[in-house]
């Protein structure tokens, strides 16, 4: 953690993470322009990091400042469409940890890329702190609060109250369950994955029927840990890429370097491709190939030929994008993250890559599909984009847009000076299959306030349909969802 003090803020997206999100109930939702879509009826929900300081006044030097934007306290957003009008509402998630920490006005916990507090000799052995700030799983009686290293947190589909620690049946504390699953639209099927270090490093693979609960997990041993944030479903397998890194396990263990320090980029390494079975989680495959590192999929489907076509956010390396992710938790940004939106196509028989395209020479992030076509045939995706107006290495995505794979274009929502965007989140018509929307959670930088923008899915680069006040500011986010009703 860094102690901070009082300075000025450089760019308008930091008015959004300058202090910790405000919370707010059940609260009807103004329409500031527009009408609501009458066939958008369901559940936008989003999470994020919304607490990333905590202690004395900002005046007395003595605030304490989060690492890494990853360290920061979720919090989750819930707004509700329905025939009588939408409401919003905004709480953190009660973990046993922040209420602990909230209690005692001060961080208690080991993290992403901060220490606890102490000599480095009390670090050992220390509990890391369930941030519970990455995504959402919406399940028919639950919905719960996703991020990498433990056990979910379950919330009240309504109130967001939170419930506690949940296992979905089968988890226990050593077994990580991630923030990126993967849900068949057409089984109801939920694949996940997480990935726990001991005495060995191991890729966790869950499958879960329509209600969460895992019905079938099997482990496959690694011969490293790498960041795996994120996999591919397709009609037949799971496929992941482990980028070519290490980490420093000795130094992280003894406490000398934080999680995000002990991780080392060696190019050298290469990528290597593992696929497995849906079915039964065997491994299909494993292949290597050019070294590269990335976040976030949008989608993939096997073609004709038997080939997987998948999508991703591609990096050159890792510490570039993480450097820029722990620079934005302080409100200022030096380093430029150079994700652009790539398509790859593989031989899942051999694990060989046989093509990598870069689609959009722009440099994105949040790629995401219709809910309905996760691990099927698409054409369109969906990003969040950086403005070509200003200088990128200290911006905010301000910007949403969607790529058409048919005709190879880009169609672009600026939102303006000053107005940034979260991740693009696609909500299919309740009364039209063929019409849909595009919701995504706008910070104003001009006037400090949060507001939630409904597009045509099909008229990104027109004025939105609907925008909707929210009761206070909501700091830029993660991931979230849309749960129709």
């Amino acid at each position: 953690m860094q102690t901070i003090t009082k300075k000025s803020i450089k760019k308008s997206w930091a008015g959004a993470i300058a202090e910790p999100a405000k919370e707010f109930p059940l609260t009807q939702l103004s329409i500031i322009s527009g009408k609501i879509p009458d066939g958008l009826r369901g559940t936008l929900y989003r999470n994020g990091p919304a607490r990333l300081e905590r202690g004395g006044d900002v005046c007395d030097g003595l605030r304490q400042r989060v690492g890494h934007w990853f360290d920061g306290d979720g919090a989750i957003l819930g707004v509700h469409f329905t025939d009588a009008g939408v409401t919003g509402v905004y709480r953190y998630v009660q973990t046993a940890e922040y209420q602990a920490e909230t209690q005692a006005d001060r961080f208690l916990y080991g993290v992403y890329g901060m220490h606890p507090p102490g000599s480095i000799w009390k670090r050992w052995g220390q509990k890391v702190k369930n941030t519970a700030n990455t995504s959402v799983l919406a399940l028919p009686d639950k919905l719960l609060a996703l991020w990498e290293a433990t056990n979910p947190y379950a919330l009240d589909l309504q109130t967001l109250e939170t419930k506690g620690l949940d296992d979905l049946g089968a988890l226990d504390n050593r077994l990580p369950y991630s923030a990126h699953y993967k849900r068949d639209s057409q089984t109801g099927e939920i694949f996940n994955f997480g990935i726990s270090i001991g005495s060995s490093i191991q890729l966790n693979l869950y499958k879960s029927d329509r209600t969460g609960k895992i019905i079938q997990k099997t482990a496959f041993k690694l011969n490293r840990y790498s960041i795996m944030h994120d996999f591919v479903l397709t009609q037949r397998y799971l496929v992941f890429f482990m980028p070519p890194m290490r980490m420093k396990m000795l130094s992280l263990l003894l406490g000398v370097t934080t999680f995000s320090e002990s991780l080392l980029w060696e190019p050298q390494l290469g990528t290597q491709v593992l696929i497995f079975d849906r079915e039964n989680l065997s491994l299909v495959s494993r292949g290597e190939t050019d070294p590269w590192f990335n976040w976030h999929f949008g989608n993939g489907y096997e073609d004709k030929d038997g080939s997987v076509v998948l999508d991703m956010v591609r990096y050159g390396d890792f510490h570039q994008t993480n450097e820029y992710l722990r620079e934005f938790a302080s409100g200022e940004t030096y380093t430029v993250p150079r994700g652009k939106l790539s398509q790859v196509r593989l031989n899942p028989r051999t694990g060989k890559v046989t093509a990598i395209e870069e689609v959009v020479n722009r440099i994105c992030e949040f790629p995401v599909v219709q809910r309905s076509q996760v691990g099927q045939p698409w054409r369109y995706t969906y990003i969040s984009l950086m403005p070509q107006r200003a200088d990128i290495g200290k911006e905010w995505f301000s910007a949403i847009a969607r790529f058409d794979y048919k005709t190879e274009t880009l169609t672009e929502a600026d939102l303006g000076e000053n107005r940034y965007a979260s991740e693009p989140i696609h909500a299919q018509d309740a009364q039209n299959p063929e019409q849909g929307w595009v919701l995504t959670v706008v910070y104003d930088g001009n006037c400090h306030s949060s507001e939630v923008w409904v597009f045509d899915s099909d008229r990104l680069d027109e004025e939105p349909v609907c925008k909707l006040g929210l009761p206070s500011v909501i700091p830029h986010s993660f991931h979230g969802t849309w749960n129709p009703a």
